[in-house]
Order: structure tokens, then sequence, then C-alpha cells
């Protein structure tokens, strides 16, 4: 989480960077990307501002959320999904 973000979610929405799951399976098979599941865990990137807050997701939140929820956006190199706090399942506390 060096450089923050440029991208500024509107409303009750929230960014998220996906965190990938394994390229290999438990028995040692490579997995090339089109058998690979899309993740379903990301960390909070930034957090819109809205009047109706119904959550307290902040940057840095490690959270899970639906297989196919969210916008992809592509920024800088990375791929960020654009997602409604509604859509945010629950927060992994470490």
């Amino acid at each position: 989480m060096g450089d923050k973000v440029k991208i500024e979610p509107l409303g009750a929405r929230v960014l998220v960077l996906p965190v990938e799951g394994e390229s290999q399976t438990a028995g040692g098979v490579l997995l090339p990307e089109t058998a690979k599941e899309k993740p379903q865990q990301g960390t909070i990137e930034a957090v819109g501002e809205s009047e109706d807050r119904t959550t307290d997701l902040k940057v840095g939140d490690l959270v899970l959320f639906p297989k196919y929820t969210g916008t992809e956006i592509k920024y800088e190199g990375k791929t960020y999904l654009l997602m409604n706090e509604d859509d945010v399942l629950a927060r992994i506390n470490k």
C-alpha cells in the first residue's frame, strides 16, 4: 500500500485490489490462467464518501466478496474492482 491510488469511488462504493489465488494445486499441478478461479477476496484501496454510510470499511481492510461482482478497472498495470459497499460480504481480521 505504498502509493495512494488516484481512483476515488463516488457514493457508497469501494475500490478493491483482488488477491490472486494459487497458481498451483495442492498436488503440484500448475494451473493455466484460464483455469484459475476468479478471486473472492481483496484489499480495500479507496472508499467513497456517502451520507448513507452503512458499513465501516476502511483502506487496508481485507474483505470477501461474491465471485462475479463489481466492475473491473485496469489502472497503472493493476486490475481493480469497483463495487458497492453492499457487495462486500465480510472483513477478514488477522
